[in-house]
C-alpha cells in the first residue's frame, strides 16, 4: 500500500516544504508499519506560517469570544464522532493501547466543550474609581501570534490544551507537532477547521526541534511560546523567548513519588501503582517513577508489586488485550535501558524487566519490559533523573515525615500521590508535598482539563495549562479609564485631600 503524505498547513492550505524534504512515522509496534510521510520543515516554512497567522489574527482578534466559542464547541461534537478512527491512528503513531488513546481523544474532546464555555465568560474586573465621574474597569485581550511546540506522548490532547483556549482569546497559533507524532495534531486540526476555522488562524509545521521548533520561538512576529517537552530543552526555549521579551509558558519534567504508608489500602495502592508506573509504558511527564514506601509493608508491596509487574501483556496496542504498548522510539529505549544500567551500578536490584524486548510479536518494535527497581536510596540517579519508561524504583521510607523528605529531595515538582487512610496525614501532603499536583489514595496520572496542570522547581516556569490557568497565559490585562466628568482630573493630585 502506497504511503500517504501530510503538508505543513500555512494560511488554510496543504503545502510541501519549502526545501521539499520529508520524513517518515512508523509504528513503534511495527517497524514496517509506515504511518505517513510528514514536511520536513525549515525558517523559512516557519515563517510562512507566522505571516499567515499574522494576516489571520487582524480577523479574527475581532470575531466576538461566544462566536469563536461555538467553533470549538462543535470541534468537540466532531471529535466525538471521530473519537475511534483518531485513537486508532494515535495508537498506530504513539503505540500506547486504545484504551488510552481513547481517552487522549476524549481529553481533546472535554477540553473544547470546556473553553467553549469560556468564550461567555473571559471575565475581567470592574473597580471603583478614587475619583468622581469616573469608571474603571480591566479586560482580557488576546496576545497575538502565539508558537506551540508539543511533545509525543499526548499527541492530540496536548495540542489542545494549548490551541482552544488560545484560540477562544482571540490569538492565531502556528503549533510544531513533535516528530514522532505530527498526524494526531493534523487531525485536531482538520476537526476545527471542518467545524469552521477560518484560514490562517491555525497553521501546522512538521520536522524536527532544531529546525522548525528553534524558528518559531525566535521569530519576531511570535508573541507568546508555548512549549511542553524535556527541562533540558525547555531551558534553551525560555532563554530564547527571554531574550526576545516573550512570555513564554514551560511545562516539562517529573520525577514523582507516590507515597505508600502502613495504614494504606495495598490492594488499592497496588492498582495505582501499577497504572501509574507503566500506564504509558511511563512516557508521561506525570508517570509514577518513585514508589516510596514505608518500611513496615515495603516487603509484601514490592513482592506483589514485581508479581504484577511481570504478568503485565505487553504488545501491539490496537490489540484490546494488550496492557502496555512499545516505548516511541529507540532512543527512549535506550535511555531505559541505560538507567537500569546505571541503578545496578549504583546499587540498586532489578526486580523484574529492565531489558528490551525482543523476538516473537515484539520483533518489529521498541518494547521495553515492565521494569521494577528495589534497594534503591534516595540520592541514586535512578531516584533523581527522569527516564520516561516502564521503570519504576521502590524506596523504603520510616513514616510519614521521612516520605515527605524524600518525595521532596529532587529538582522537580509536577506529580505527588499519598496513600493513607490517615485524613490529618492527607491533609499534610496536600499542604507539604512540593508539587503543581497532588493526589490523596490516587496515582500521580489522572488530571482533569479544568483544573490548573503544572509543577514547581525545574518542572515549570510557573504558567499553568488547563483550566483558567491557560486563559491567564494567552491573554494580556489591559486597563480601561472612561471619565465622563468633562474636565481633567489628575489621580493621586486631585483625590489628595
Amino acid at each position: 500500500m502506497a504511503t500517504k503524505s501530510y503538508q505543513n498547513l500555512i494560511g488554510g492550505r496543504w503545502v510541501p516544504a519549502r526545501s521539499g524534504k520529508t520524513f517518515l512515522n512508523v509504528n513503534p509496534a511495527n517497524h514496517d508499519d509506515v504511518v505517513g510521510e510528514f514536511a520536513l520543515s525549515g525558517a523559512e516554512d516557519v515563517a510562512d506560517a507566522v505571516e499567515a497567522a499574522e494576516e489571520a489574527y487582524k480577523t479574527w482578534r475581532l470575531t466576538p469570544a461566544p462566536k469563536r466559542a461555538e467553533i470549538l464547541y462543535r470541534t468537540g461534537e466532531l471529535l466525538t464522532q471521530r473519537k475511534e478512527e483518531y485513537a486508532r491512528a494515535m495508537t498506530r503513531e504513539m503505540g500506547k493501547v486504545l484504551s488510552e488513546t481513547r481517552g487522549d481523544v476524549q481529553e481533546a474532546i472535554d477540553t473544547a466543550f470546556y473553553m467553549a464555555g469560556e468564550g461567555r465568560r473571559l471575565f475581567g474586573q470592574t473597580t471603583p474609581s478614587e475619583l468622581q465621574n469616573k469608571f474603571a474597569m480591566s479586560v482580557r485581550m488576546p496576545v497575538g501570534v502565539v508558537g506551540m511546540i508539543a511533545p509525543w506522548n499526548f499527541p492530540m490532547a496536548i495540542p489542545s490544551w494549548k490551541l482552544f483556549p488560545a484560540l477562544v482569546c482571540g490569538n492565531t497559533c502556528v503549533i510544531k507537532p513533535a516528530e514522532d507524532t505530527p498526524l494526531s495534531t493534523i487531525h485536531l486540526v482538520e476537526t476545527l477547521i471542518d467545524a469552521g476555522l477560518p484560514a490562517g488562524v491555525v497553521n501546522i509545521v512538521t520536522g524536527y526541534g532544531p529546525e522548525a521548533g528553534a524558528p518559531i520561538v525566535e521569530h519576531p512576529g511570535v508573541r507568546a511560546v508555548s512549549f511542553t517537552g524535556s527541562s533540558e530543552v525547555g531551558r534553551i526555549v525560555g532563554q530564547n523567548a527571554a531574550a526576545r521579551f516573550k512570555p513564554c509558558s514551560l511545562e516539562m519534567g517529573g520525577k514523582n513519588a507516590m507515597i505508600v504508608l502502613a495504614d494504606a489500602n495495598l490492594d488499592l495502592a497496588l492498582e495505582g501503582a501499577l497504572w501509574g508506573a507503566f500506564g504509558t509504558t511511563g512516557q508521561r511527564c506525570t508517570a509514577t517513577s518513585r514508589i516510596i514506601v514505608d518500611k513496615a509493608v515495603a516487603g509484601e508491596f514490592t513482592a506483589r508489586l514485581v508479581e504484577r509487574a511481570k504478568s503485565l501483556r505487553v504488545g501491539d496496542g490496537l490489540d484490546e488485550a494488550i496492557q502496555m504498548g512499545p516505548q516511541v522510539n529507540q532512543q527512549q529505549i535506550e535511555t531505559s535501558a541505560n538507567y537500569c544500567a546505571i541503578a545496578k551500578a549504583e546499587g540498586a536490584e532489578l526486580l523484574c524487566g529492565g531489558e528490551r524486548l525482543t523476538g516473537g510479536a515484539h520483533a518489529r518494535g521498541t518494547f521495553f519490559a515492565p521494569t521494577v527497581v528495589g534497594r534503591v536510596k534516595p540520592g541514586m540517579r535512578i531516584a533523581q533523573e527522569e527516564v520516561f519508561g516502564p521503570v519504576v524504583s521502590v524506596i523504603e521510607c520510616d513514616g510519614f515525615d521521612d516520605a515527605v523528605k524524600i518525595a521532596n529531595g529532587i529538582q522537580y515538582g509536577l506529580s505527588t500521590a499519598l496513600y493513607s487512610r490517615d485524613v490529618n496525614l492527607a491533609f499534610r501532603a496536600m499542604r507539604d508535598l512540593e508539587a503543581g499536583i497532588t493526589y490523596i489514595n490516587a496515582p500521580t496520572i489522572g488530571a482533569e482539563v479544568h483544573l490548573p496542570f503544572g509543577g514547581v522547581k525545574q518542572t515549570g516556569n510557573g504558567h499553568r495549562e488547563g483550566g483558567t490557568g491557560a486563559l491567564d497565559f494567552y491573554t494580556t490585562w489591559k486597563s480601561v479609564y472612561v471619565d465622563y466628568s468633562d474636565k481633567l482630573q489628575r489621580a493621586q493630585i486631585d483625590n489628595a485631600d
